[in-house]
């Protein structure tokens, strides 16, 4: 369990968010290209208003790498929180010293402060306990919404529990409870489904998986791996020969565990992904040697939406094609869509599936999708987030 921000008197008083306003910007303009974290972080800094709270956020934007790069400044967020919330957003020109403190220390009951990139101190990422206590030093609570960042133990999302009251706020108590929900109390048939590029992204994953599922499907770049070391020719495929041994092993844990583990039946191949008129439909014994698979294929749709209709729990990570490019996004799309049709507790994770069903319009029926590409990863994979540890009970 976590400590949780509504068991917490912070009626007016300065509470130390972090939030994760690590959002896209243009790299034309510098404009805000996707404000989807910052809405994310809406319901905890409302309910701190609520409160009459005095809020200070602190985020990283980018990779500035330990020094002040103009581009990557906090006031274009600040300036689109203060949209969202029709309120004022204050901003601090550094995250620590003295003048930042003296901002924190002179905020009245509901305003909010913006610090500046965390990211523009290199002590920040390397967890130095003495920035840890100086950004402390700016709050009496500090409350931790910021679940994507929470597999890294850096100071702003590790170090600072060490010195003031600590709790989760309503996006990362809801993205603890989903997930430690699917892997530790999960509505059988639990079904996992993994896609994306490579299997060396998701090995523990798929290990930690065995341990739990019911059924596993196995599609997207990653699923030619398993193809070839089940002995198909698979073309100009990707594929980590590297891994064709640890494949076979995950095949046979599998058949050990009672894991239905269902790879594709037939795919879509393609010599080029800017040809889509030159695309195939094949079996997996049939594929040429000159074309790659993008896509599961129509049997394989059915084949997995027929799993899916059966399942109670199911745990999305890694996309079953290169969904970036249609028509190779159709095997992806028709399993977003019968998540949505299962009546299962339906979680979706990892940066790319989210795009996904955010793409096909989609996401809101999904029960919930994971905010953060790797924590949610290492999460799944039954890995302690340092961030979430220091906010347990």
């Amino acid at each position: 369990m976590l400590r949780r921000l509504q068991d917490f008197d912070v009626k007016s008083k300065r509470a130390l968010v972090r939030v994760d306003f690590n959002v896209p910007l243009d790299k034309k303009t510098g404009e805000i290209t996707d404000d989807t974290r910052i809405k994310a972080s809406l319901p905890t800094i409302n309910y701190l208003l609520s409160q009459n709270a005095r809020v200070i956020l602190m985020s990283h934007l980018g990779r500035p790498d330990g020094k002040v790069v103009e581009s990557l400044r906090m006031g274009k967020v600040a300036a689109r929180l203060g949209e969202l919330l029709g309120k004022e957003v204050l901003v601090a020109p550094d995250c620590v010293g003295q003048e930042v403190e003296s901002l924190a220390l002179g905020l009245k009951d509901g305003q909010i402060l913006m610090l500046e990139n965390l990211r523009f101190h290199p002590e920040e990422e390397k967890n130095d306990p003495e920035f840890a206590r100086n950004l402390s030093k700016l709050g009496e609570i500090y409350v931790n919404d910021a679940f994507a960042t929470a597999h890294r133990a850096h100071a702003s999302t590790e170090g600072v529990a060490h010195f003031l009251p600590s709790c989760a706020g309503f996006l990362m108590q809801k993205e603890f409870d989903y997930l430690s929900k699917a892997l530790e109390n999960p509505a059988k048939p639990f079904l996992a489904i993994t896609g994306g590029a490579k299997v060396s992204d998701k090995l523990k994953l798929l290990f930690n998986l065995l341990s739990r599922v019911d059924i596993l499907l196995i599609g997207g770049g990653m699923a030619y791996t398993f193809l070839k070391a089940r002995g198909f020719s698979i073309g100009s495929s990707l594929c980590e020969d590297e891994l064709l041994e640890k494949a076979k092993e995950i095949l046979d844990q599998a058949t050990k565990s009672g894991v239905e583990l269902l790879l594709p039946l037939d795919l879509v191949v393609a010599r080029d992904l800017n040809n889509p008129a030159d695309s195939l439909i094949v079996s997996i014994e049939e594929i040429p040697p000159d074309y790659g698979g993008v896509d599961i294929g129509p049997k394989t749709r059915e084949l997995f939406k027929e799993r899916i209709k059966n399942a109670k729990t199911i745990v999305w990570n890694g996309p079953v094609g290169v969904f970036e490019v249609p028509p190779f996004d159709e095997g992806s799309r028709e399993i977003a869509l019968a998540l949505t049709q299962s009546g299962a507790l339906t979680i979706v994770g990892g940066g790319d599936t989210a795009a996904a069903v955010e793409k096909f319009g989609l996401a809101e029926k999904i029960s919930h999708v994971s905010t953060g590409g790797g924590a949610s990863l290492e999460f799944l994979e039954g890995r302690p987030l340092p961030g979430i540890e220091v906010l347990k009970n």
